[in-house]
């Protein structure tokens, strides 16, 4: 603990974000590069050292948040590096991208800003970078069993890197051209700069993991064939059926799902293609869906110079304080919340209807009508209740030349044929079921992420990836060393 004092003196402060009209003109991440170092020392200082730390419950990978939070107050950052990377395999991607919910149990919140655990995180991982305190981690030696994982997201690559670290050899497949999945083509580059995952991927080659990209299994590889050529299979597909809008006008022209809409803005980037075909420059979007997809799709539209882009949250708006009766200290509280890219909009003025920077709360989607071509161009909307019935006498309509549908995703997508080749049982919500040890009805084969879990946080897919780990390499040796931060059926805290 490097001050006693600190949470009593120093005053929460957090990475300074660029100036709304100087980032909207570029993709680059939104924060002021090189204004966290300066301050960080002096927000770990503010870690209460409270003896029982519930920021550990609170985060599923059970980060050593109090240890590195004083090593960080002492600049002692390969220490900090080294606890940080004992629970967490990707924290430059959980620094960005995690909606931080250590934060919401941090015990200094109960009555004050709590400690900006985020902040330092990631001021530790990218110090990590650059002092190279992050070099490749090769196994000493072989077991010479295999392991195959399906997919790229956070799960499959944090399962990839640990058991390449046990010493199985491994070969992650991937659908897409190119690794990383929703972290590669689902987050925009002002989130998460993709010179961050590239880095951690060409470290996981140096280790000894083998990719395969551009191989859907299921068709371009039979799942059955897959299955008989390795030791085990961890399936990591992620949560990628997206949710429907069954409303009359659905069928419109220029109407998208989100996870349509951000692939190919992020295919810009990537220089694939010069300009997108759902390209929102020009044109009233109107996102539907309050979430942080619906937050992405909200910062790339503006990004692409919309003519005016509104969000709809069927919630109505929440305070700006935790409500103790109902979501009490430490979980996870519902309060209004302002990204970056709600930011913008407000500061630009992106929907001057909205009752909130982009967002109309308490807003549910009635119809879409459109003109002459089928093509969208207005949403009839009513504002609902707590209880989402329509409140008589509020329908109005807004101007909707393109729509993106943001409503979550439901479980793995099936029409690859994955699933049905290995016959792999499924629960009432259409996730793939497991036991206690992540194993699926299929010998020898696991399931881990938002595939069993459901659609989830990044922290909790990197928990799930570490997990399941642990069972594969149980399954494959008897008895395992590795961490299991988390079992199958663990979940937030909740009331």
């Amino acid at each position: 603990m490097g001050d006693p004092k600190g949470f009593m003196t120093t005053p929460r402060q957090e990475w300074p974000r660029r100036p709304v009209e100087e980032r909207v003109r570029d993709w680059h991440e939104v924060y002021v590069p090189g204004a966290l170092l300066p301050i960080i020392s002096k927000q770990a200082d503010r870690c209460m050292d409270c003896g029982i730390p519930f920021c550990h419950d609170a985060c599923p990978l059970g980060n050593l948040i109090p240890e590195w939070n004083d090593l960080v107050s002492r600049e002692d950052w390969r220490a900090a590096s080294d606890r940080l990377h004992a629970t967490n395999n990707f924290p430059e991607f959980t620094g960005r991208l995690c909606p931080a919910p250590c934060e919401a149990g941090c015990v200094l919140a109960i009555n004050q800003p709590a400690v900006t655990i985020k902040n330092v995180e990631c001021a530790i991982a990218d110090r990590a970078w650059e002092e190279g305190f992050a070099p490749p981690r090769p196994p000493d030696r072989l077991s010479g069993r295999t392991v195959a994982v399906i997919g790229s997201g956070p799960t499959g690559l944090a399962a990839a890197q640990q058991l390449t670290r046990a010493g199985h050899t491994v070969a992650v497949y991937e659908r897409d051209d190119r690794l990383g999945g929703l972290m590669r083509y689902g987050i925009p580059e002002f989130k998460m700069e993709k010179h961050h995952l590239d880095r951690r991927l060409e470290q996981m080659r140096a280790e000894g993991t083998k990719f395969r990209m551009s191989t859907t299994v299921g068709r371009d590889v039979g799942a059955g064939e897959l299955r008989s050529r390795y030791d085990a299979v961890v399936v990591a597909t992620g949560a990628t059926a997206w949710r429907e809008l069954p409303v009359p006008g659905r069928e419109l022209a220029g109407i998208h799902q989100a996870m349509e809409y951000l692939p190919l803005a992020n295919r810009v980037r990537e220089g694939d293609l010069e300009v997108s075909p759902l390209c929102a420059a020009g044109r009233h979007v109107v996102i539907v869906g309050g979430g942080d997809t619906g937050a992405d799709c909200l910062g790339t539209a503006v990004r692409d110079r919309a003519a005016s882009v509104s969000q709809l949250d069927i919630y109505a708006q929440p305070g700006t304080e935790r409500d103790e009766d109902t979501e009490p200290w430490p979980t996870y509280p519902k309060i209004y919340r302002l990204s970056a890219a709600h930011e913008e909009a407000r500061e630009l003025r992106t929907a001057p209807a909205a009752d909130a920077d982009a967002r109309l709360f308490a807003a549910s989607t009635l119809r879409f009508t459109g003109d002459a071509d089928g093509h969208v161009r207005e949403l009839h909307l009513v504002e609902v209740n707590a209880g989402r019935r329509p409140v008589p006498g509020t329908g109005r309509t807004i101007p909707a030349d393109l729509v993106l549908l943001a409503l979550g995703f439901s479980g793995p997508d099936r029409t690859d044929g994955l699933i049905d080749q290995l016959g792999m049982d499924l629960t009432p919500r259409g996730t793939i079921a497991r036991d206690d040890g992540f194993a699926t009805n299929v010998p020898g084969v696991f399931a881990a992420g938002d595939a069993a879990r459901g659609q989830s946080l990044i922290v909790w897919a990197i928990a799930e990836g570490r997990a399941v780990a642990a069972a594969v390499d149980r399954y494959l040796t008897g008895s395992s060393a590795l961490p299991a931060p988390i079992g199958p059926y663990d979940r937030p805290m909740r009331v």
